[in-house]
């Protein structure tokens, strides 16, 4: 007979199974190049997609360094330096060393970079209110305040 740690063991690892199906279908999601292109269309900006999410994650987390950058990213760290240097050639980035530490160059959003990342929080909030309709006010602060409760525990990592 199983005792009640072993049912409680199986509801959780069915729980983790759901919880992960969930999160491979937000990421498979997020990364489909045509709701970047959504996005880009919605927000009215010239941007190439290739650029859009490194442009949005410098402006979220700016000031902050390539590397950084491109394995919060999941991708190369050459890509992303082009990218990087690309974005400043245009304008939306700067570039600047660290004060703390004189061998990294961080990029942080320039102010034609943040009016850009402006019209693109705006097109998210549009494309959010359509997604949310159907959920009440306290569904969504609920959601929002969980999402950011998983976020910072996943940020911080397993227990050592």
């Amino acid at each position: 007979m199983p005792t009640k740690n072993n049912v409680q063991d199986a509801h959780i690892s069915a729980q983790m199974k759901a919880l992960h199906a969930a999160l491979v279908g937000i990421a498979g999601a997020m990364n489909r190049p045509r709701n970047d292109e959504r996005m880009i269309e919605e927000a009215g900006i010239r941007l190439d997609r290739a650029l859009f999410s490194v442009l949005v994650g410098i402006e979220r987390l700016g000031p902050i360094g390539v590397v950084e950058l491109s394995e919060r990213a999941g991708r190369d760290y050459t890509t992303v330096s082009r990218q990087v240097a690309k974005l400043e050639s245009l304008g939306l980035v700067k570039r600047r060393e660290n004060p703390l530490d004189r061998r990294v160059r961080e990029a942080v959003v320039s102010a034609k970079g943040k009016a850009m990342t402006d019209r693109i929080d705006a097109a998210r909030e549009r494309m959010g209110h359509a997604i949310f309709k159907d959920w009440s006010r306290d569904e969504l602060d609920v959601f929002v305040r969980l999402m950011r409760r998983f976020a910072d525990a996943l940020e911080a990592g397993p227990p050592a």
